[in-house]
């Protein structure tokens, strides 16, 4: 178990960080918008009453008003109280009487209309004591005005008298200006008191984050095995409580996974060593246990833990027990996993596991391989048949013959010597049959003896078959006739081996071919070496063997044509010994064969290819024959 890296945006870090800057940035945009807003109001307040008449203008103004003779005359005196104003901040100054007409403004080059009568809605609505708006902002082009609206009103015996309006008017945009450079000032601040935020942000994010991603390290050390290292306490809050009890859970974990490990590691030890198949189960016949062997035995790779497989499914009994079954039926099951390739048979012992309370928790089954048992079995039961059935037919003829001499024919000169041939012929081939089975017994207990000894293998497998060449050409009338062709390497090839034995394998090599070709046929014989082996062969022509036979031409008594065997003779033993004297020279005995289209026997044998001797005489086989 490995611990994922957390991505910078997905980390606590970077969520503290970003809940704390969020936090500054939207209280410093709330108090900006309050302190703008708040210092926007007092500015227009301020500058409204920076550009409000004094009271003597206004009286002025209503003293014109009221006492309102000739229309030229108020006009100019209006104006020349109007441009007494002294006031930079004024942009224009407009009295209207109470009709309505504009009797006065302080902008020279605005005169023309002096003398007509207000569109103004705001004004007439002031006029008539109305509802009005006493300081609205007007836009004119690009540019913001401050207007200010006071009626003129003058006051006869207690009652009110509205007897015209002033409208002031005064441009805002150095009050805007100013704002905005206020504005543009706080928001430069705001950006960098956001700037040192994140970075304060990030190092108390960081101060707070980093001891818990030691603890989270430490955590996943831990998952993965590796109690190595321990974490610093660096604070007596909450999260160094928490750091100290991870370090604690730490050892006792390590305590408690190193006593676990050690028994494991022994149990896996007897478990892998065990040439025994060992499968445990849970109580719902799960395998939650398997060793090498029962994995090698069913022929399963391996097991994870997340692979839930059925003991029943696994021993492929499921037509022959249930769960149930199997639990209440405990004791050995027989089971047969043999395959073309490889013979396989099992002995199943099962056992149940089961508390001292007497709950069942599981099952443990024991594969015990008892394949080569019964192979053996099978071999001595094959192999007593064989020589019952071998020893029966002789014996057989031989009291058959005998019986007959006992009857009479013995008086017929004739047929008694018939006879006695035959029972002769019968007991000599038992005597050899007994022979063989006494050589291959000596094999088996290894007290076969050699006589190794380094020969020339060309020299000597030319000589034995000279010598299958001088039996045909010295009989004049042979049984069968043949033609040796020999295709042997005349570089000298020099191997350790026991020449006697090496003619016994060569001459029943050669007797079978001769023995199944027909008359007339050739025998190809070669020897060829390739890197570490010198190859000998020997071809017949006869019927060859079917290729479901050729893996058992040298076991004993094996016979591809049991009737034609018998009949020309022979144990059925040769092969087998052959192949028990090449294998104790460290070489390998094998046929290859199309039926219908003869045999090929090949002798691999190990040999020196450095070796330095002299020559031998040819004639010392000769006397050793």
């Amino acid at each position: 178990m490995t611990g994922k890296k957390i991505k910078f945006f997905s980390s606590i870090h970077f969520k503290i960080a970003l809940v704390f800057t969020l936090t500054l940035v939207v209280t410093l945009e709330l108090i900006g918008a309050v302190f703008i807003r708040q210092l926007e109001r007092s500015s227009l307040a301020s500058f409204r009453q920076q550009i409000t008449l004094p009271a003597y203008v206004n009286d002025a103004l209503v003293q014109q008003l009221e006492g309102e003779s000739g229309g030229s005359k108020i006009n100019s005196d209006i104006h020349t109280v109007l441009t007494a104003v002294n006031n930079s901040s004024i942009t224009d100054i407009e009295v209207i009487d109470a009709k309505g007409i504009i009797r006065g403004v302080s902008d020279i080059n605005n005169q023309s209309v002096v003398g007509q009568k207000t569109t103004d809605a705001n004004l007439r609505a002031a006029l008539s004591n109305s509802k009005y708006s006493k300081n609205p902002i007007e836009k004119k082009g690009n540019k913001r005005y401050q207007v200010i609206v006071k009626p003129l009103v003058t006051s006869t015996d207690g009652n009110s008298t509205v007897v015209g309006v002033v409208k002031v008017t005064a441009n805002l945009e150095a009050v805007y200006d100013s704002l905005q450079q206020i504005s543009t000032l706080y928001f430069s601040a705001t950006l960098l008191a956001i700037a040192l935020g994140i970075v304060m942000s990030l190092i108390i994010s960081r101060a707070l984050t980093k001891p818990i991603s030691e603890i989270s390290e430490r955590t996943t050390r831990i998952a993965r095995g590796d109690y190595s290292g321990e974490i610093i306490i660096r604070s007596r809050d909450e999260i160094g409580e928490l750091g100290k009890n991870v370090n604690l859970l730490a050892e006792r974990i390590e305590e408690t996974t190193n006593s676990t490990e050690f028994e494991r590691r022994r149990l896996d030890m007897v478990l892998g060593h065990m040439t025994d198949g060992v499968i445990a189960t849970d109580r719902r016949g799960m395998i939650n246990i398997i060793n090498s062997s029962a994995l090698n035995f069913l022929g399963i790779e391996s097991l994870n833990e997340g692979d839930q497989r059925s003991i029943i499914q696994v021993l492929k009994i499921e037509e022959e027990y249930s769960l149930r079954e199997l639990l209440e039926d405990t004791g050995e099951i027989t089971l047969d996993f043999s395959t073309q390739e490889r013979p396989l048979i099992l002995k199943a012992y099962v056992n149940l596991l089961q508390r001292s309370s007497g709950f069942i928790s599981g099952l443990v089954v024991v594969l015990h391989d008892v394949t080569e048992q019964e192979r053996i079995n099978e071999e001595r039961r094959q192999f007593v048949s064989n020589v019952s059935h071998e020893l029966r037919t002789p014996l057989t003829s031989v009291k058959s013959y005998i019986d007959a001499l006992q009857d009479g024919a013995l008086e017929d000169q004739t047929v008694a010597h018939s006879f006695l041939t035959v029972a002769q012929n019968e007991t000599t081939r038992m005597i050899h049959m007994i022979n063989d089975l006494l050589e291959l017994s000596r094999m088996d207990q290894g007290r076969m003896k050699l006589n190794m000894e380094f020969v020339n293998v060309g020299e000597l497998f030319n000589y034995i078959l000279n010598r299958f060449d001088m039996i045909i050409s010295s009989d004049d009338k042979p049984e069968k006739t043949y033609s040796i062709v020999r295709d042997i390497t005349t570089a000298p090839v020099w191997a350790e081996l026991d020449t006697s034995k090496f003619t016994q394998v060569i001459d029943n090599i050669m007797n079978n071919a001769i023995k199944y070709s027909p008359d007339g046929s050739e025998i190809v014989v070669s020897m060829h070496e390739n890197e570490h082996h010198v190859i000998l062969s020997i071809t017949d022509q006869g019927l060859g063997i079917p290729k479901k036979d050729l893996t058992h031409v040298f076991d004993r008594f094996f016979r591809v044509d049991k009737a034609r065997s018998r009949a020309q003779g022979g144990s059925g033993l040769g092969l087998a010994i052959s192949k028990e004297i090449i294998e104790q020279f460290h070489g390998r005995i094998w046929a290859e064969s199309v039926e219908g289209k003869g045999s090929t026997f090949y002798i691999a044998l190990p040999f020196e290819p450095d070796f330095e001797a002299e020559d031998w005489d040819e004639g010392a086989w000769d006397d050793e024959a």
